[in-house]
C-alpha cells in the first residue's frame, strides 16, 4: 500500500495580518488622505478636465452628473471599510486629483487588493500617480504584513493591464464573464506580488521614484517599465 502523503502547499505563518487603519501616507511627490466629504468639491473640479468622461469607462461608478452626485458618491465610499479609500493629493498642484483603495481585505489569508483607483487627467502618468500606488502597497507589504496583494481590472482595460506589468505585478489569469457592470459582460484580469517578490518590486520603484531619476524638468532619466526589467 502506498502511504506517500497527498502534496500539500508550503506551510505558512497563519496569524491574521492587521486591517488597514484610517490614516494619511506621505510621499515625496504626494500625500493620502483618508477620503471624506469635505474631499468631494476638489475631486469635482479634478473631474472637469475629463471631458470625454473616458476615465470612467471601467468603473463601477461614473461619470457623475454634477457636483452634488459627486458629493453624494464620496459621502458613501468615505464611509466604507472595505474598500476603505484615500484621496490623492499631489504636492504639485496641492489639489486632490482622484482616489484609489485597499480592498477586498483578508487578513485570515493574508491577502489584500490594490484597487478602485480613479485618477483625474491631471495626474495621469506622474510620479504622483506611481507614488500614490507605492504608498499602499508598501503599507500592505511592510506595514501590515500580508502575503499576497492582488491588482485585478476589466480584461478590456488596456492602460490599467499596463500599469500591473509597469508596478511588477505577476499576470495570473482571467476569469471569463466574472461580473456585470454597467449593463455589460466584465470578464476580470487577475495579477498578483507575493511576499518573496516584494523586496524586489519594492527596491525596482523605489529606486525609479528616488529623486536622482528625476531631472531639473521633472521627467524621469529611466522608466518604469525598464527598471521593472532590470534595464
Amino acid at each position: 500500500m502506498d502511504n506517500t502523503p497527498l502534496p500539500t502547499g508550503p506551510a505558512v505563518d497563519p496569524t491574521p495580518r492587521p486591517l488597514p487603519a484610517r490614516i494619511p501616507h506621505a510621499g515625496r511627490a504626494v500625500t493620502l488622505e483618508p477620503l471624506a466629504v469635505r474631499h468631494a468639491a476638489e475631486l469635482w473640479d479634478a473631474a472637469q478636465a475629463d471631458r470625454s468622461g473616458d476615465g470612467w469607462t471601467y468603473m463601477g461608478y461614473g461619470p457623475f452628473g454634477d457636483a452634488d452626485a459627486m458629493r453624494r458618491h464620496v459621502a458613501a465610499f468615505a464611509a466604507q471599510h472595505d474598500p476603505m479609500a484615500w484621496a490623492i493629493r499631489p504636492h504639485s498642484s496641492g489639489a486632490v486629483s482622484g482616489w484609489l483603495t485597499l480592498m477586498e481585505i483578508q487578513p485570515a489569508n493574508a491577502a489584500i487588493e490594490i484597487g478602485h483607483i480613479w485618477f483625474s487627467p491631471r495626474l495621469q502618468r506622474t510620479r504622483a500617480a506611481t507614488e500614490a500606488m507605492f504608498l499602499l502597497m508598501r503599507h500592505a507589504m511592510d506595514d501590515l504584513g500580508y502575503r499576497r496583494l492582488v491588482w485585478k481590472c476589466n480584461a478590456l482595460n488596456a492602460p490599467s493591464r499596463a500599469a500591473a506589468a509597469r508596478l511588477g505585478f505577476t499576470e495570473e489569469g482571467t476569469l471569463r464573464a466574472h461580473l456585470v457592470v454597467k449593463g455589460r459582460r466584465r470578464d476580470t484580469a487577475f495579477y498578483s506580488i507575493l511576499d518573496d517578490e516584494w523586496p524586489d518590486r519594492r527596491a525596482r520603484i523605489g529606486a525609479w521614484l528616488d529623486d536622482a531619476n528625476w531631472d531639473h524638468a521633472g521627467r524621469p532619466r529611466a522608466s518604469l517599465s525598464a527598471a521593472m526589467r532590470g534595464g
